[in-house]
């Protein structure tokens, strides 16, 4: 374990700047609280380095965690030191860097899987990462126009969710459409049938588009299967994406026998 007291250090002026760059354009990802740093050592192993609040070594969880770690990677720094690099207002005192997860397109998409169409909000983001992990999918593509998956507030609403899952960022329907082996299904309000009208296909890639305007017309086109979700329009006009996202999945789930 490594003691650094100074800001000036350079270790410490990279985690800076490494804080201070937009989310989009980080090559590492800031992984800030208990929670997110036990999922990333349970499912990817050591990060690039841990930082901890000299303050907190002694506390439990993060003692735990710290004893996970290589020495050689783990910085300990005082507390106003560390609330200086925090992304979160009020800081747990333990944070990881890790390399930014950056996975291969595949050439064939033969698997149920989930394709995010510019969903702006990070919360709303990672609240649809956290259900799509809980429901079993293991794969997400993101369009072009989609928040950042690894800024700090979809990171904290994905809940580990990120670690189980596949995502691909920046995608383009005319790179992905033809890739697919399976059937697209939009949720729309126009030209659709009841999620529970009929049966739903076993493998589909789903598409739930952007809080606003809803699913790319293109998508939509491309779309063999439309799925509306009865509601009091008269009430309320629409679902949230995060909460029309989790009555699909599980309905199909609940369909094709799935358990756990």
């Amino acid at each position: 374990m490594k003691h650094i007291t100074s800001d000036q250090n350079p270790q410490i002026k990279q985690l800076r700047m490494l804080r201070e760059r937009p989310a989009r354009q980080r090559d590492r990802i800031l992984l800030d609280g208990v929670h997110l740093c036990q999922a990333w050592l349970l499912h990817h192993g050591q990060p690039e380095c841990a930082v901890a609040a000299q303050s907190r070594l002694e506390q439990t969880d993060i003692a735990a965690i710290l004893t996970q770690v290589e020495p050689s990677r783990i910085l300990c720094v005082p507390d106003a030191l560390f609330a200086r690099l925090s992304e979160v207002e009020s800081h747990q005192g333990i944070l990881f860097v890790a390399a930014r997860p950056v996975p291969a397109l595949p050439d064939f998409v033969s698997e149920n899987a989930v394709w995010l169409d510019r969903i702006q909000d990070p919360g709303n983001l990672g609240t649809l990462i956290r259900t799509a992990a809980a429901a079993g999918i293991r794969r997400l593509f993101l369009s072009r126009g989609t928040a950042s998956a690894w800024s700090p507030k979809a990171l904290r609403a994905g809940q580990g969710g990120h670690f189980v899952v596949t995502l691909h960022e920046e995608i383009v329907p005319e790179v992905l459409l033809p890739r697919l082996a399976v059937p697209l299904a939009a949720t729309t309000l126009e030209q659709a049938r009841s999620l529970y009208d009929g049966a739903l296909p076993q493998q589909c890639v789903w598409v739930f588009g952007n809080e606003g305007q809803g699913v790319d017309p293109a998508l939509l086109q491309a779309a063999g299967l439309r799925i509306r979700i009865p509601h009091e329009h008269d009430r309320v006009e629409s679902l949230n994406v995060a909460v029309a996202a989790a009555l699909c999945l599980f309905e199909q789930r609940r369909q094709h026998g799935a358990v756990g």
